[in-house]
């Protein structure tokens, strides 16, 4: 289950996005500073953080921050989206160029939260782990398609167990790169997005977090299941 962390001081908001979150599928927890929330932030690994921009302690921008220049942080990589209920154009842009995904104005409802939600969470129907219709686009024959799956899923296994080594980034930015383009031959779709969201990580100058290393692991683990034993 997908986590999310909720910080705001407003007692009537706190309690409806954590419901909301939760009737949503997420598990959800609340703090009501942005202390409270860099101390979660730091100690916790979470898929989503719903930061008030005003909060007693630290604003919005400013716990981002202290999570982003925290390596060692679980939610250093987390998205994250700002609310707040007085947001003019100028600020909205200050924040997507801050590092948000997008902003959140309140009072918001249940289909504005199902959009936040997508980021961290999107349709499986638009985001399959095994598009079919794409790998036959790319390699022109079942048999093509199968045979590239053969060798992904291998490579895939491997990638999955080297995890656990000491490989450097420079090895991993290298790995990655030939793995986006055979999940792109393949149609694995859900991994491809998985592999970017790592490579724009490293791309910034930032070291593999343990949090976001078990988000590839899992879409790794996932898409191997996905293939299924290595077809002769």
């Amino acid at each position: 289950m997908l986590r999310v962390l909720v910080a705001d001081d407003d007692p009537a908001s706190r309690l409806f996005l954590v419901e909301a979150m939760r009737t949503l599928g997420l598990d959800a927890e609340a703090c009501n500073d942005g202390k409270a929330a860099i101390a979660r932030g730091r100690e916790q690994a979470f898929d989503l953080l719903l930061l008030d921009c005003r909060m007693p302690g630290a604003g919005a921008q400013q716990v981002l921050s202290e999570l982003r220049h925290d390596p060692a942080a679980p939610s250093a990589d987390s998205t994250a989206v700002a609310t707040s209920a007085e947001m003019d154009a100028g600020e909205r842009q200050r924040l997507l160029s801050g590092g948000f995904s997008d902003v959140l104005q309140k009072p918001c409802d249940l289909a504005d939260l199902r959009r936040i939600v997508a980021l961290v969470q999107p349709d499986a129907s638009t985001l399959p782990l095994l598009d079919d219709a794409q790998g036959m686009a790319s390699t022109g024959s079942p048999q093509i398609m199968q045979a590239m799956r053969n060798l992904l899923r291998d490579e895939l296994v491997g990638l999955y167990q080297d995890l656990d080594t000491s490989a450097t980034e420079i090895d991993l930015t290298d790995r990655l790169h030939r793995l986006r383009a055979s999940c792109g031959f393949c149609g694995a779709t859900a991994l491809t997005a998985r592999v970017a969201q790592v490579q724009d990580h490293i791309k910034l100058g930032h070291a593999m977090t343990p949090a976001l290393r078990e988000r590839l692991r899992g879409t790794l683990l996932e898409t191997i299941e996905a293939l299924g034993p290595a077809a002769v």
